[in-house]
């Protein structure tokens, strides 16, 4: 099965129209429409259904269109990986985590260390998923992950059977917050009596953060009435929909504590609705690159 014919399929399914997918994936109509044929001929079941307007998927299409984007997601991890562990040097230390604390905890904790030492550091993999992060470090497509830690993520758990160590730099307040109304107030607040529910801006079910959101409300008897009203796997697209007033949501306190100070973000819940978040590095304690173990020994010294 050639690559490119799930790609056209994937083309096809967005555009629901042979020659606006054809266009996309700059190729002829016949030819393209030999491809999608070809494609079916090889799985051995018909994809598409031509007799509707747009065009739709058969029973067949719809469970072969999940897969066919399992399949290109994971074709493109293997050439990234590749090419990422080809062009990485002894003297590159390959560097994951989110965006988030890209922007908090690295920022103050990893990069001071980084330009003092004149190390080179490969950033990456800030729209992974929870799960990537652990098999990342397990195949050594990055040498250290940086990441929070919390008893609800079991997806970390993984690296405690295997041979990585890590090292907790700092501890994080994972916070309930909305905007505030005009009277200063929260906006959204799980304390008041709702007769509504309160709109939340929930983690998606790949945030590592996820599992803490739910934890944290499966804690309280009884569970506050809330609507699920955005989902987003980025700490910063909710409080960006926070800012906007769409609803409450948790944020780590480095992500948030200017917000607090100035007034414009209120606390959503007192603290029943809080909890502790760990920032740790992990390392695969086999992997032995020079650069790697310098910063580990500097940071395990602080």
């Amino acid at each position: 099965m050639d690559i490119n014919w799930l790609k056209d399929f994937e083309a096809l399914v967005a555009q629901k129209n042979f020659s606006r997918a054809a266009e996309e994936r700059n190729v002829s109509q016949p030819a393209f429409s030999r491809r999608i044929r070809s494609l079916e001929e090889d799985v051995g079941a018909q994809l598409i259904n031509r007799q509707t307007l747009p065009l739709s998927l058969t029973p067949a299409g719809e469970v072969f269109l999940s897969q066919a984007r399992i399949m290109l997601r994971t074709y493109q991890e293997t050439l990234d990986r590749c090419q990422a562990m080809e062009a990485a040097s002894e003297n590159t230390l390959r560097f994951a985590t989110s965006q988030s604390l890209y922007m908090t905890h690295y920022k103050s904790l990893i990069a001071p260390l980084v330009e003092e030492r004149g190390l080179d550091i490969d950033l990456n993999s800030t729209s992974w998923s929870a799960d990537q992060f652990v098999s990342a470090l397990q195949q050594r497509y990055c040498d250290v992950i940086l990441t929070y830690w919390h008893p609800s993520m079991d997806f970390l758990s993984p690296l405690d059977a295997a041979h990585c160590e890590f090292i907790t730099l700092a501890k994080d307040d994972f916070l309930p917050v909305s905007c505030a109304n005009s009277t200063g107030e929260a906006r959204f607040s799980l304390m008041r009596e709702n007769k509504k529910p309160v709109p939340l801006l929930s983690y998606g079910s790949v945030s590592a953060l996820r599992s803490v959101q739910d934890h944290i409300l499966r804690q309280q008897l009884p569970s506050p009435r809330t609507l699920e009203v955005n989902q987003n796997a980025l700490a910063i697209g909710i409080k960006a929909m926070i800012t906007e007033g769409f609803g409450m949501g948790w944020l780590p306190r480095r992500l948030c504590g200017g917000e607090i100070d100035n007034g414009s973000f209120v606390l959503a819940g007192d603290a029943r609705y809080q909890t502790q978040l760990e920032v740790r590095l992990y390392r695969d304690a086999q992997n032995d690159k020079p650069t790697l173990q310098k910063i580990w020994n500097k940071l395990h010294a602080q």
